[in-house]
């Protein structure tokens, strides 16, 4: 039986690259540079977590996570993505969801994401189905080729 999407999910994927790309037809832009850190894991009970960051983000100087400055919190923010939720996954469609559970933008706690999928061996492509906000602009990411 051959294996599903589902179940080719399962493990951990690390980040290779991650544009974002404006609707408009403006030049894609990478919101976490060039060389992004990233780890997405999905596990055999139907969750999900993300992580993404820039390279070499900047200490807090007190080295205390809870009193940092403004100047601290804006840098850690605008440098890291972060949420992990259950996945779900139509066979028939070949679509992924990601069901917001927890996310350091609050705005996403509670949605639901669908993604386009690409899967080709170990190489993995994830994109929105709609465009979102970043960095002013409207967006898609990941554009599966």
């Amino acid at each position: 039986m051959a294996e599903g999407l589902r179940d080719a999910l399962i493990g951990p994927w690390k980040l290779v690259s991650y544009q974002d790309i404006p609707i408009d037809g403006s030049d894609p832009f990478e919101p976490l540079g060039h060389e992004p850190r990233s780890l997405i894991i999905y596990t055999p009970d139907g969750y999900m977590s993300a992580q993404l960051s820039k390279p070499d983000r900047p200490n807090f100087e007190s080295g205390d996570w809870f009193a940092g400055t403004n100047e601290d919190y804006i840098s850690e923010a605008s440098s890291y993505i972060a949420y992990s939720e259950p996945f779900h996954v139509d066979e028939d469609k070949q679509t992924l969801t990601h069901s917001m559970f927890v996310s350091l933008f609050p705005n996403w706690t509670g949605q639901s994401q669908p993604r386009r999928i690409q899967l080709d061996g170990d190489t993995l492509k994830l994109g929105t189905t709609s465009p979102i906000q970043s960095g002013g602009k409207t967006v898609t990411f990941c554009r599966p080729g």
